[in-house]
């Protein structure tokens, strides 16, 4: 049958009973159908949080050395052609057709998930677009992610701590040993962080992976207004701070050159072409800010760990009058720890809900709120779009508005700010 974009993107969500499916047995049997050539370089890309912003910066450092890249991320923010990138473009919506006709095609009576259908897609568009190299992120955990099925050149782990925790274990143990599972064999495995789990490091040393560890193997220097990174192929000096927002982007960059050094046999890069790549790097809703007055910044930050560095970034951005929040969130996070985590940064909370069956409801978030003593300062909105409004009615140019806690919330923003 003939279907649109759209009508496949339908179609595809009610394929299977579970949003969330994780497993490699039926996605694995219909690639195995699928036939696909394997990617000349493959990096993935595992991690709790900074898996966009170091994808980010690992595709941009390959084009700007002339190498043809594919980028796979999830999810998307305004439209879900951003999924798949060829060239540092989001893929058409034919191409998009196309490839689901052909998952279709292979998969027979196997049922796929939403996210199962979107990454075998992503590796149809791959194998036919001639790429030098396919950076692939992960969806969710790791060792059961679709994503999984391919076997990378050097797989990064760039940070664990707790999200998804009813699929992934409620400790960083066991999180750690499900985000591991992207290592294999004798290949590199890299940790974006100086901390790493037991879980993490045993099961590297367990398979033979080559794991290197921030501050252990490969490390960097922060000078003033430049960089050094110090890997195991030698040290790339006076590197540009790159041009994401936030000082945890010296980790996840170092975690990218790390990477990139393992794989210079295959595709070489010089010093200049990273100094460009990290120059022009751009990735919406990380600490994005919008051009004008009042200042209005976007984040996705949507768990403690990500909210902690979103105050972390907001401390570093300098004096603001105030701070108004546009919060909304998905039910099933850890609302408490996020606003906990931000509650010292933010001077007035206005919640609203989300188009996401997921979402949680305003009054659910002003409950959070109430209950740690913010009651006074939190108002209830039906949008995001109505409660930016009333932000901006009500901030001078001194001000600073947070639109955060969900890729939703980051879209609504974006389109009414448009």
């Amino acid at each position: 049958m003939s279907r649109s974009l759209e009508g496949w993107l339908e179609y595809i969500s009610a394929q299977h009973p579970a949003g969330i499916a994780l497993g490699l047995e039926r996605v694995g049997d219909v690639l195995q159908r699928m036939a696909l050539p394997t990617p000349r370089v493959t990096i993935t890309v595992g991690g709790t949080n900074g898996k966009g912003s170091t994808c980010a910066m690992l595709e941009r450092i390959l084009l700007e050395s002339g190498y043809r890249t594919g980028l796979y991320t999830s999810p998307h923010i305004e439209t879900y052609n951003e999924r798949v990138r060829v060239q540092g473009q989001s893929i058409t919506d034919e191409a998009l057709v196309r490839s689901f006709e052909k998952v279709e095609a292979a998969r027979g009576s196997t049922p796929l998930t939403y996210f199962e259908y979107g990454t075998l897609s992503a590796f149809a568009i791959f194998a036919e677009s001639n790429l030098d190299a396919v950076i692939l992120e992960v969806g969710l955990g790791g060792r059961l992610d679709a994503v999984n099925l391919i076997d990378a050149d050097v797989a990064i782990v760039v940070s664990v701590d707790l999200d998804h925790q009813s699929y992934l274990g409620d400790t960083r143990e066991k999180i750690g040993f499900e985000k591991a599972g992207i290592f294999r064999a004798g290949r590199p495995a890299i940790f974006g962080d100086r901390n790493p789990p037991e879980s993490l490091v045993d099961h590297a040393k367990a398979i033979g992976a080559d794991l290197q560890v921030l501050g252990k193997e490969y490390g960097f220097e922060q000078r003033e207004r430049q960089w050094d990174f110090i890997g195991k192929r030698g040290a790339k000096r006076a590197l540009p701070v790159p041009a994401l927002r936030g000082h945890w982007q010296l980790k996840n960059a170092s975690a990218a050159l790390a990477a990139l050094d393992e794989v210079a046999d295959k595709l070489p890069i010089s010093l200049g072409e990273v100094k460009m790549g990290l120059t022009l790097v751009n990735l919406p809703g990380r600490l994005q800010v919008m051009p004008g007055r009042p200042t209005i910044v976007l984040d996705v930050a949507h768990n403690p760990h990500a909210a902690r560095s979103l105050a972390d970034g907001l401390l570093d951005m300098g004096f603001t009058r105030k701070t108004t929040a546009v919060f909304a969130m998905l039910g099933d996070k850890d609302i408490g720890g996020v606003i906990d985590a931000l509650k010292g940064r933010i001077d007035q909370w206005f919640v609203t809900t989300v188009a996401n069956d997921r979402a949680a409801p305003a009054e659910r978030l002003a409950e959070e709120l109430a209950a740690r003593g913010l009651g006074n300062v939190t108002r209830s909105f039906a949008t995001v779009a109505a409660a930016l409004a009333e932000a901006r009615r009500e901030s001078g140019p001194d001000d600073r508005i947070l639109v955060f806690g969900t890729f939703n919330a980051v879209a609504d923003a974006l389109r009414t700010l448009r």
